[in-house]
């Protein structure tokens, strides 16, 4: 480890204060943070100190995120290898999953990475670290089939306008990997819709078809699929969305490590619950008449409870907000899956709803607890009379 501080204090000569390219400072010194915790504390003013920083932060994402992206490159392999008929391993199904869910994170860390350098650069700050975890996101919330230049485009989209328009890591009022999934849905609707999309190269071979679960019933058909192929995640859909189980996996890590929120989680869970029960019982449509726990089996609603509403800059703040907040995305993720057949899956935009809403919802919080102890104030002030 001398050997590589050494290494990179040489390589950084020419970038620091006065030399030549001191203006590419952030860049290079990105690369340092990543390998080495910075050397610098703060020397003035009440802060509060931990070992915990965003790198390590985002560090866990990742691996509360490998469980599910793991079982999503098997599960690539398995859904197009299991149509066509042919007799095949694990190892099969995730080599043929990696040939194709690798080169999307390539493209998104490159392309992400690229412009928030640029833009550290041009402000001339740090480069920080909050894209390690969208980067790896959007490809997994994204079809197996997408063409490259799209997810580019997306991740270029959801940066610059998500993200850096608001100022950078912890700025955004919206949730960047999902800002790209909603501009990919909305300018290639034909490429993140329909039953072509969800397997790997099902539009170039005779008979393969991988229409969602959600979208069988938003057309008025039956799903054949039993509970336990819902909840393990053998089922067509998104790359990393579509395992509860694994998810669950990367919930316990988040909420063990104190990373992800358990209200905004289980407030997710009863604002679904008991708008499925409702549904349930009116039963109008085959999406009323899914039963209200396989609504959270299916679809996306996991992922995004676990990792995407719980986004600690976009959701909302207060422990008693992160309760109302969880629940609101729940109850407008079922109601978007029921009352919108074009769109059976309403997760996405049910917490970009949320996350325009969760500055609001903290607000109400704050004053609802400041008349509180004003009144409390008050009669104190009338005892001591």
């Amino acid at each position: 480890m001398n050997f590589l501080r050494k290494k990179l204090d040489e390589i950084k000569r020419p970038f620091i204060k006065g030399e030549k390219w001191a203006k590419f400072a952030p860049a290079i010194n990105a690369f340092d943070t990543f390998l080495f915790v910075p050397n610098h504390t703060t020397q003035k003013g009440s802060h509060i100190r931990d070992g915990v920083d965003l790198k390590r932060t985002m560090v866990t994402v990742i691996i509360a995120l490998l469980p599910a992206l793991f079982y999503g490159i098997y599960n690539t392999g398995f859904q197009y290898l299991s149509q066509v008929g042919t007799d095949f391993t694990f190892m099969d199904a995730f080599i043929h999953g990696s040939f194709k869910i690798i080169p999307m994170i390539i493209v998104s860390y490159v392309v992400g990475l690229t412009i928030e350098f640029a833009f550290a650069i041009y402000r001339g700050h740090e480069v920080n670290e909050g894209y390690l975890v969208t980067g790896m996101l959007v490809p997994m919330i994204m079809p197996v089939d997408i063409p490259l230049w799209m997810v580019a485009v997306s991740v270029a989209f959801a940066v610059i306008i998500a993200k850096e328009a608001f100022g950078g890591t912890g700025m955004n009022i919206l949730n960047p990997a999902l800002t790209a999934r909603a501009f990919a849905f909305f300018a290639y609707p034909t490429y993140m819709s329909g039953n072509k999309v969800w397997v790997s190269e099902a539009s170039m071979v005779d008979g393969v078809s991988g229409e969602t679960i959600l979208g069988s019933l938003a057309s008025g058909e039956q799903v054949s699929y039993s509970m336990l192929e819902m909840f393990s995640g053998s089922i067509p859909g998104s790359i990393a969305e579509t395992s509860t189980l694994w998810i669950l996996v990367g919930a316990f890590i988040l909420i063990a490590t104190g990373v992800g929120s358990w209200r905004i989680m289980t407030g997710g869970v009863l604002g679904a619950s008991i708008m499925g029960l409702l549904f349930n019982l009116w039963g109008a449509n085959p999406l009323m008449t899914f039963s209200w726990m396989n609504h959270l089996i299916v679809g996306g609603f996991a992922f995004g409870i676990v990792f995407m509403a719980t986004d600690p800059v976009s959701a909302a703040q207060t422990q008693k907000g992160k309760w109302i907040y969880g629940i609101l995305v729940g109850v407008f993720c079922i109601m978007i899956r029921v009352f919108n057949p074009a769109y059976p899956e309403g997760v996405m935009l049910a917490i970009l709803l949320m996350n325009v809403f969760a500055p609001t919802i903290d607000h109400y919080v704050y004053n609802s607890n400041v008349i509180k102890r004003k009144k409390r104030w008050e009669s104190a002030q009338i005892k001591t009379a």
